[in-house]
C-alpha cells in the first residue's frame, strides 16, 4: 500500500520552464502566432518524421524529418500539436506546418489529457504532472502547474473546471488506484483497489473513469467509485468520453497470459450509477479503435476494416462504416496499423497497408477525401479546440 501523499507534494502553481533543442530557454517573449497556412490540419507519423495533412484534401502540406518513434496529441487549441518524443512534449504548429523549438521536457513523456480548457501531460519517468493552458502555446510561454506524484510510474492525471486534480498513484511494479488533490492540493479522495490502473476518459458532467485490471473507477462529484468487472481479469486499458454522454466507452480484455489477445467485446460504463455492460462488435480491434461521435455516439474502427456506431445507451450496434480492407493487428504495439482520429463530424482513418489516409463523412457514412501517403501512417491527430 502506498503512503499518503505528504503536503509538500502538493499541487503548487509554477511557471514551467521550456527548453529548447539546444538546451537553451525559449519562448521567454510573447510572440504573435504565425499566420496558418494549414486548413484545418491534421497530423501523421510515419517512421521517420510526421506529416502535416490540410484537413479538407488530405494532401501533405509539409514532410517534417524527425527520427524516433514519435507520439501524436491534440494540444487543445486550433493551431498545435503535442508531439511526445525522446526527451518531451514538442510542440508542432500544425496550422503554419513548423516543429517549433518549444519543447516541455518530460522523462519518458505519457499520456496527454485535455479537458475544461486544461491539457496535462503526464511523464512516466519522474512522475511529473503538468498542467497548460493551450491558449498560450503560441506565446511559447504557456502558463501552468506542476505536480510530482510519490513516485515514477505509467500513469495519467486530468484537471477538472473547478481545479480538482485526479491522477494515478503507483510505481514501477504496481499502479494500484488514483488520488484526488482540491485546487489547493489537499487530498480529498483515494482508491487503490484497482490494479494495474491505465488510460482516462471523462464523461458528461464532468466524471472521470480511470480503468484497470478489475473494471474501472468513477469519479464524481467528490466520491470515488469502484466498478468491478464480471471476470477475475477483466482489463479496461483504453477509453473514449464525451461530454454528450455519461457513458464512457472502453476495451475489455480476460486473458491476462495472452501474449497479444484480439478482444471482439468493448466495455460501456454508465457514470450515473457506475453499472457495465459489454457489447460484442463481432470482430477484434485495437487501442488505437476507440474514438466517440458529435452526438456522444461510441466508435469501434474493427479489423473487418468497418467503424461500428454503437448507441452507448441501448448498448447496440446501430451501423457499420465501411473504410479500409480487412486488417490484422501486429504483435508489437508500437507497430502500425489503422487508426482513427475524430474531429466532429469527420473521422479520419489511417490504412498503413495501403498508405492512405481517409476522411469519412459520419452523418452519411461517405468518405470525402482520400489521401495517398508516400510512407505508411502510424499514429493520426490533429488540432481539436477544447
Amino acid at each position: 500500500m502506498l503512503k499518503p501523499f505528504p503536503l509538500a507534494a502538493a499541487l503548487t502553481a509554477a511557471a514551467l520552464v521550456m527548453t529548447a533543442c539546444g538546451g537553451e530557454p525559449s519562448g521567454t517573449n510573447a510572440a504573435a502566432p504565425a499566420r496558418a497556412t494549414v486548413a484545418e490540419p491534421v497530423t501523421v507519423t510515419y517512421d521517420g518524421g510526421i506529416y502535416v495533412l490540410d484537413g479538407k484534401t488530405l494532401q501533405v502540406a509539409k514532410d517534417i524529418p524527425l527520427p524516433g518513434f514519435n507520439r501524436l496529441n491534440a494540444a487543445g487549441d486550433d493551431r498545435h500539436v503535442l508531439v511526445s518524443t525522446s526527451s518531451g512534449f514538442r510542440v508542432l504548429d500544425a496550422a503554419g506546418a513548423t516543429l517549433t523549438e518549444t519543447e516541455f521536457a518530460a522523462a519518458k513523456p505519457g499520456h496527454v489529457v485535455r479537458h475544461a480548457g486544461r491539457t496535462v501531460l503526464f511523464a512516466d519517468g519522474t512522475g511529473d504532472v503538468t498542467v497548460l493552458d493551450p491558449r498560450a502555446l503560441g506565446s511559447g510561454a504557456a502558463p501552468s502547474r506542476q505536480h510530482r506524484t510519490p513516485q515514477p510510474h505509467h500513469g495519467v492525471a486530468v484537471e477538472l473546471a473547478g481545479g480538482e486534480l485526479v491522477t494515478t498513484v503507483g510505481n514501477e511494479d504496481a499502479r494500484p488506484g488514483i488520488v484526488v488533490l482540491d485546487k489547493a492540493g489537499k487530498e480529498i479522495a483515494r482508491n487503490e483497489q484497482c490494479p494495474g490502473v491505465h488510460g482516462e476518459a471523462t464523461a458528461q458532467g464532468e466524471a472521470v473513469v480511470i480503468g484497470c485490471e478489475t473494471g474501472a473507477l468513477i469519479y464524481r462529484d467528490g466520491k470515488i467509485t469502484k466498478v468491478s468487472s464480471p471476470d477475475p481479469y477483466g482489463r479496461i486499458g483504453n477509453q473514449a468520453g464525451s461530454d454528450s454522454s455519461p457513458i464512457t466507452l472502453g476495451d475489455y480484455k480476460v486473458d491476462k497470459d495472452a501474449e497479444l489477445e484480439r478482444p471482439t467485446r468493448v466495455s460501456l460504463i454508465d457514470t450515473r450509477d457506475a453499472s457495465l455492460r459489454h457489447v460484442d462488435i463481432g470482430t477484434s480491434y485495437t487501442f488505437r479503435s476507440l474514438a466517440r461521435g458529435p452526438q456522444g455516439e461510441a466508435l469501434v474502427l474493427g479489423t473487418d476494416g468497418q467503424i461500428h456506431v454503437i448507441d452507448p445507451a441501448a448498448g447496440t450496434v446501430t451501423r457499420r462504416i465501411p473504410v479500409t480492407g480487412a486488417w490484422q493487428e501486429p504483435l508489437e504495439w508500437q507497430q502500425a496499423r489503422p487508426a482513427i482520429f475524430v474531429r466532429g463530424a469527420t473521422a479520419y482513418v489511417t490504412d498503413p497497408n495501403t498508405k492512405q489516409i481517409h476522411a469519412v463523412d459520419l452523418a452519411t457514412g461517405n468518405k470525402t477525401a482520400t489521401g495517398t501517403l508516400p510512407a505508411a501512417p502510424n499514429e493520426v491527430s490533429g488540432v481539436l479546440p477544447g
